[in-house]
């Protein structure tokens, strides 16, 4: 029985584990509009002051622990947040940006000049991989590994997970239980902050999507 059956939409018998999900700040690639995967650009003046906001959006927040993807721009975010909590930002490979193989650092026209078939073929079929790249089905796969492993290793706890656009965009998809149009259709600002809480039955409840400090 789940947890919607047991009385409510959003209810279990059972703690969730609470994931805050924070998109990091503005980078190079960001301003440029730019393909950016595994390449490793640092956080932009401006991206330092988005992250420091995020963090003080999140100050009267408790939160138990702190996971990060190893890449710079969210590593430099996560630390923002940690500040002052005594907390240590662990890395997890699994919150990675997408592989973008040999579309990093083009812009969106640029990839579809180089590979227009193949270009358009990805934009609606998330089996497909850039080339040299990552399919989203095989970030679908491992953001889901790491949300199973997260909610066995944090019951009931509160995690902040800080990563990119696309494995941020996955895990609400998997929390709504919805399919792949998600991705193409939710807009995720930098350093903007979704939540959702997870529960042990399978159960999920988001609770905010794409907070900002302009907001």
């Amino acid at each position: 029985m789940t947890g919607a059956q047991r009385g409510g939409w959003t209810t279990s018998a059972h703690e969730p584990t609470r994931v805050i999900l924070l998109r990091h700040g503005q980078t190079p690639a960001s301003v440029q509009r730019l393909y950016s995967g595994r390449g490793n650009p640092s956080l932009t003046d401006l991206g330092r002051e988005q992250a420091a906001e995020a963090a003080a959006l999140l100050r009267l927040t408790p939160i138990d622990a702190i996971l990060s993807s190893p890449l710079d721009r969210a590593r430099q975010t996560a630390d923002a947040v940690a500040a002052g909590r005594g907390l240590t930002v662990e890395v997890d490979d699994d919150l990675i940006e997408t592989d973008f193989g040999d579309w990093e650092g083009l812009s969106f026209g640029e990839a579809r000049e180089r590979d227009p078939e193949l270009h358009a073929r990805w934009l609606g079929d998330t089996a497909v991989a850039a080339p040299g790249g990552e399919s989203f089905d095989e970030v679908h796969a491992r953001v889901a590994a790491l949300l199973v492993r997260v909610t066995a290793e944090h019951a009931g706890r509160t995690v902040l997970l800080v990563s990119h656009v696309t494995p941020i965009k996955t895990a609400l998809r998997i929390a709504l239980d919805v399919g792949p149009q998600l991705l193409y259709r939710l807009h995720l600002d930098l350093a903007s902050i979704s939540i959702a809480d997870f529960y042990p039955d399978g159960g999920a409840s988001v609770r905010q999507v794409n907070r900002t400090s302009g907001l």
